[in-house]
């Protein structure tokens, strides 16, 4: 089965509570411990949650001694960002187009007014 990467980040991106879990390691790795204080969940949860993010590659786990420490892998995030780029630049383009297009009915109108004025 073919896994589609950027459909498994999108999803992992959903929830806020995996969010503000990304926010705070992208300041720096920090331990499950240390990502589980802000949030008023069980363990259990975070564990969840942290699992969701490893499998989408959006955090590296890795054990130092008896710590769980978790990274961010900030090249799932670019994928993302490029994908809403190329998007951003369709959008734009095609704002323009119809900014361009009500600019000259507006042009139009204007000299219709004119005429039967």
């Amino acid at each position: 089965m073919v896994v589609d990467s950027l459909g498994t980040t999108f999803a992992a991106l959903s929830d806020p509570t995996r969010r503000a879990m990304i926010e705070r390691l992208s300041h720096g790795p920090a331990s499950v411990h240390g990502l589980t204080e802000p949030f008023s969940l069980s363990q259990q949860m975070i564990s969840k949650h942290i699992a969701y993010l490893v499998r989408a590659r959006i955090v590296m786990k890795t054990k130092r001694g008896r710590e769980s420490v978790c990274t961010l892998r900030p090249e799932s995030i670019k994928k993302v960002s490029d994908w809403a780029i190329s998007y951003r630049r369709f959008w734009e383009e095609s704002f323009d187009k119809l900014d361009a297009v009500v600019n000259q009915m507006k042009k139009a109108e204007v000299r219709d007014d004119k005429k039967h004025g």
